[in-house]
């Protein structure tokens, strides 16, 4: 029951009993809340700033899927989607309800997906005032009118104070992230990283649109130009995806998440963006640094005396972010929808410096990126990590992805086919050679490499002459306007044919070990796509 009056509603239909209840708070209300309660300061900027505590980022080992009639012949079973058992988790339910029972809570009531034929109601409950104010800005914000006959399909409870008895409980330590989905519950505890709280509406989506709505999730952004025309950027974290989908010269659709319907109309599932900024300047990425100021929410970033963010001060992680409500960012496409998609781009940081900068894939070549998901992590950002490694993401985002990659594969395939999209391989990584030897691609060719794929430029000056990459078969084209020739191609920017080709083999040798989990269900389009040495 809600009292829109005196923002208040009764949270016993969930086990949460005499719960002192804040609901729909302003994102304002949420700011000073956080501030009054000592979880966060504000920044000069005007910006929440919050330390997420132990984790800075998902735990993807302690995500789980309870297994029950629904999901126990579709989930693809394995490291990444974790079994949950049932009866397991109705105790652990009724252990976060009790620990929240009793104590101030704030929830709110929000939509994802923009698209009126798929939209999906949630209530958001969370133990403290900064989560709720994160939701705020990464959901859909209903009007007063639609909150009077609001009815939530989808519930997210946030208690990331409470810690779970992993030996009595089934977890595997004491934070977790599971999803339900006989009974449409996303239970989060032992963890202050917000991101768990989208990425758990993320992956049911994925779940639900495939199954039950013939339409793919995707994980990336989306922007659409003047004339209406659609360009999609998939990436890893880091890869550039949130940084080349804002583009003052087009309208942004969305950050992070989106759904591809049948009626080949490209959807934004969130109301915000989610960015990283380590190392985020106003020169490289104005946009994203005029978006921080009030109603944004800064994440485990080190603040000066002053207020001043030092965004290349990763003492706490190299995964600092913001979250800010679209309405942030200038130049967005209102609402969230896009047209006729006719770009693709796959984003890697290739930390090897042996993909081209930007290259044209066939269809077989796109369903073997796509499923491949490859960028690279670099030293530094994980413990351990000393050296370039090769990281591959199926559907890059296989840690959100419940169903099998090639299910997502085939359902992109038929739309590439369908549509006649264009798609590229773009690489926001290393030039010149690997990480510690040659230099990262600079921001301002891979937007002028980007915009002459769309703006057909890029076609027009090669002529379909592009050179095939020795080792991977891709097409790279040998002059694209605002680029100088020597960047286009990566053999001639390293300067050491043979440490090149050496380091080619290497990685074409990853791609390969990596892709054999998946060759079994790979038709032979497909595995033509495979790097040719």
């Amino acid at each position: 029951m809600v009292n829109l009056d005196s923002k208040s509603i009764s949270l016993d239909s969930l086990g949460i009993k005499n719960a002192k209840v804040h609901y729909n708070l302003t994102s304002d209300e949420l700011h000073a809340t956080a501030i009054e309660k000592g979880q966060a300061v504000e920044a000069s900027s005007g910006a929440l700033a919050v330390n997420t505590g132990e984790f800075t980022g998902r735990s993807p080992m302690d995500r789980f899927i309870v297994k029950d009639q629904i999901t126990e012949d579709k989930v693809w079973w394995g490291d990444i989607n974790l079994p949950f058992d049932a009866d397991k988790f109705d105790k652990l339910y009724d252990k976060v309800t009790s620990y929240l029972s009793e104590k101030e809570i704030f929830v709110r009531d929000s939509f994802a997906c923009a698209d009126e034929d798929y939209k999906l109601n949630i209530r958001v409950v969370n133990e403290y005032p900064w989560s709720n104010m994160f939701a705020y800005n990464m959901f859909l914000r209903p009007t007063t009118e639609e909150l009077k006959d609001f009815s939530p399909e989808w519930t997210v409870i946030n208690a990331p104070g409470f810690m779970a008895d992993a030996e009595v409980d089934g977890t595997r330590q004491h934070n977790f992230a599971i999803l339900n989905f006989g009974k449409k519950i996303a239970l989060i505890g032992g963890t202050g990283y917000t991101g768990e709280i989208k990425k758990g509406i993320f992956s049911a989506l994925n779940f639900i649109l495939p199954v039950f709505k013939n339409t793919l999730p995707m994980h990336c952004s989306a922007n659409v130009g003047k004339d209406g025309d659609t360009a999609i950027f998939f990436g890893l974290s880091g890869t550039g995806k949130t940084t080349l989908s804002t583009d003052p010269n087009r309208s942004l659709i969305g950050d992070d998440e989106h759904g591809w319907t049948s009626e080949n109309t490209v959807f934004n599932f969130e109301g915000g963006c989610y960015a990283k900024v380590i190392n985020l300047s106003q020169e490289q990425e104005p946009e994203i640094y005029a978006a921080i100021k009030k109603g944004a929410i800064l994440e485990n970033v080190i603040l000066d005396d002053n207020g001043d963010v030092d965004f290349a001060d990763t003492s706490i992680t190299q995964n600092t972010r913001v979250s800010y409500p679209i309405y942030h960012i200038d130049n967005i496409q209102e609402p969230s929808i896009g047209k006729n998609p006719k770009n693709i781009f796959f984003l890697t940081a290739d930390a090897f410096g042996v993909l081209p900068p930007i290259s044209k894939l066939t269809p077989g070549q796109a369903a073997y990126h796509f499923i491949s998901g490859y960028t690279a992590k670099v030293a530094g950002t994980e413990a351990g990590v000393t050296e370039p490694q090769p990281s591959f993401s199926a559907c890059f985002g296989a840690p959100f992805m419940p169903l099998h990659p090639t299910k997502y594969a085939e359902m992109l395939s038929a739309k590439m086919k369908e549509t006649g999209v264009n798609v590229w391989l773009v690489n926001t990584g290393w030039t010149g050679g690997p990480y510690g030897v040659g230099s990262r691609m600079k921001l301002k060719y891979t937007r002028a490499m980007i915009s002459a794929a769309i703006d057909g430029s890029l076609e027009a000056e090669n002529k379909g002459n592009y050179h095939v990459h020795s080792m991977f078969g891709l097409k790279q084209p040998r002059t694209c306007p605002n680029v100088p020739t020597e960047v286009l191609s990566p053999r001639k920017s390293w300067n050491n044919d043979e440490g090149y080709y050496k380091t080619a083999e290497k990685l074409t040798k990853s791609f390969k070990e990596n892709f054999k989990q998946f060759e079994e269900f790979a038709n032979e389009e497909i595995m033509a796509g495979a790097p040719l040495k």
